[in-house]
């Protein structure tokens, strides 16, 4: 977006969790009905957690500048929607990076290995943001309890023996399992980026 998007507007029951990617050419201002005023800053993410109700506007911090982000809404479980509100900022210098051979990998949410983001959430999911040079390749183990899926971003990326690209109405998207299992990740056709997502399913939470 290159203009405000959004007016004030509430949400309830859930996180709304911004996040800009490295080539916005702006960050995002973001205010709230708690008396935060803050910028998302390129490669930062803001984690607003609605529970029992908030109101929040998000708009270019630099009018007529573009801003590249994602905004994600994660489901609290039924135990953590009668929470207070809260919000939580990840600034871009705090967000581990893994380099590999043709891969930079930036851990945004929850771990990858032994990488830990440093962000403590009130749902546990996990955002890998991926980029992969021409010919590269990842294996992304995922957890047997987690249900994931890839969303690309730019390029075209091969999920296990498929290739996705930017506006496919379809995502690879993996169920819960009974044993361990990994996602293969391939850039063939010139560089890729996507976002990797996991987590325990609503149900499991819940117990």
């Amino acid at each position: 977006m290159s203009a405000p998007t959004f007016p004030m507007h509430t949400h309830i029951g859930l996180s709304a969790v911004s996040y800009v990617f490295l080539d916005s050419e702006t960050g995002i201002h973001n205010q709230d009905s708690l008396g935060t005023s803050n910028l998302i800053k390129p490669g930062g993410l803001h984690w607003t957690t609605a529970g029992t109700g908030i109101a929040h506007e998000e708009v270019p911090a630099e009018p007529g500048k573009t801003v590249h982000s994602l905004q994600i809404f994660v489901q609290l479980p039924n135990q953590g929607q009668g929470v207070a509100p809260a919000a939580l900022s990840l600034e871009p210098h705090d967000v581990p990076v893994i380099q590999q051979p043709g891969v930079r990998i930036r851990v945004v949410l929850g771990q990858f290995g032994s990488v830990q983001s440093p962000l403590l959430l009130p749902t546990p999911i996990t955002l890998l943001d991926i980029a992969l040079e021409q010919g590269a390749e990842l294996e992304l183990p995922v957890s047997p309890q987690h249900g994931a899926f890839v969303l690309p971003v730019y390029g075209t990326t091969h999920v296990d023996a498929e290739a996705f690209a930017p506006g496919d109405l379809r995502l690879p998207v993996m169920l819960p399992a009974e044993s361990s299992r990994s996602i293969h990740l391939r850039a063939d056709q010139g560089s890729s980026k996507a976002v990797l997502f996991s987590g325990l399913p609503l149900s499991r939470l819940s117990r």
